[in-house]
């Protein structure tokens, strides 16, 4: 590869990367209002590392999760900084990193294949839903009284489960189609 093909090809990647962190947080705002807020954020990640393959994808969530730590206000309900990610769905945010990883390694193992990629975004969800759940926990009990564990999971993913699988079957579909679009 030259050295002007290898150039436009990181400038390549660093525009996805900003153009998927983007996308996250467009996902982001369109939320109704919860304890934990339902929002289009998971289908975000499912698309950036659909698209973008897991190294890309995963750094556009890093990027995403980091422009909200320092203020920009990317979260739902245009909420950003160290307070959101220290909140009660605070955890949820930070298990998108989680996610992104856990489908990256998913790709690295057993590729780019159709179920693999339905399986991994599968995977990478209940990485979110666990991570995101155990915060909830340690911040609910920290800042409300104590809580048991079937609560959380009525209030952070039962709720969830099915429009969250919704999100997974449209992120597969649109992003194999994006994809074509995105070298």
């Amino acid at each position: 590869m030259t050295t002007v093909a290898a150039g436009r090809s990181k400038t390549y990647d660093l525009v996805y990367i900003a153009v998927f962190a983007v996308v996250m947080a467009v996902c982001s705002w369109i939320s109704i209002p919860a304890q934990v807020p339902f929002t289009l954020q998971t289908f975000g990640v499912f698309m950036a590392v659909g698209v973008l393959g897991g190294k890309r994808g995963t750094l556009a969530v890093l990027v995403y999760v980091l422009l909200g730590a320092v203020g920009v206000p990317v979260f739902a309900g245009f909420s950003g900084g160290i307070g959101a990610l220290l909140g009660n769905a605070g955890g949820y945010i930070i298990g998108f990193i989680f996610s992104a990883l856990v489908m990256w390694a998913i790709e690295h193992v057993f590729g780019r294949k159709p179920v693999v990629q339905i399986i991994s975004m599968i995977v990478g969800l209940i990485v979110c839903y666990a991570f995101g759940t155990a915060w909830f926990m340690f911040a609910y009990t920290r800042s409300t009284g104590p809580v048991g564990l079937m609560a959380v999971l009525g209030w952070c993913v039962f709720p969830f489960i099915i429009p969250d699988l919704i999100k997974i079957a449209l992120a597969y579909v649109l992003s194999g189609k994006v994809r074509k679009y995105a070298r």
